[in-house]
C-alpha cells in the first residue's frame, strides 16, 4: 500500500483538541521552521499550525463534517452493518445515494418554482 508521500497527498487530520481562550499571539503565529527528518506526523502537525493550513482545517470543518453529522443523526446511521471491506463500501454507497435523493428531493421543489 503506498503511503500519502508516495501518492502525494497532503494529510490533514486534527491530531487533539486545541484549548480554548489562547492568547491572540499564538493564534495568529507562523510556526518556525520544521526540521528535516520530521516524520509525518510532526509535518502534518506543523502543515496544521500554518495560516494554510488552518484555511484548510477550517474548510473541511464546514465542508465535511455536518454532513457526517447528519447521516448519524437524521438518517440514523450510526454503524455498519454488514462485515467486511467490499460489503461496507457498497453499505455507504447506498447511504450515500439515500442522503443525495433526500437532497435532491428537497431542492428539486425551489428549482421548479424557480423555472
Amino acid at each position: 500500500m503506498a503511503t500519502s508521500r508516495q501518492a502525494e497527498i497532503e494529510p490533514l487530520i486534527a491530531l487533539k483538541r486545541e484549548g480554548h481562550h489562547r492568547p491572540w499571539q499564538d493564534r495568529f503565529a507562523e510556526p518556525g521552521p520544521l526540521a528535516e527528518e520530521a516524520s509525518d506526523v510532526e509535518q502534518m502537525r506543523h502543515t496544521l499550525k500554518t495560516r494554510a493550513g488552518k484555511a484548510a482545517d477550517a474548510l473541511r470543518k464546514q465542508t465535511v463534517e455536518p454532513l457526517f453529522g447528519i447521516i448519524k443523526s437524521v438518517m440514523g446511521f450510526r454503524h455498519c452493518l454488514l462485515r467486511g471491506l467490499d460489503r461496507v463500501r457498497n453499505e455507504w454507497t447506498l447511504v450515500c445515494l439515500g442522503w443525495n435523493l433526500k437532497r435532491m428531493a428537497v431542492l428539486r421543489p425551489n428549482a421548479v418554482q424557480m423555472a
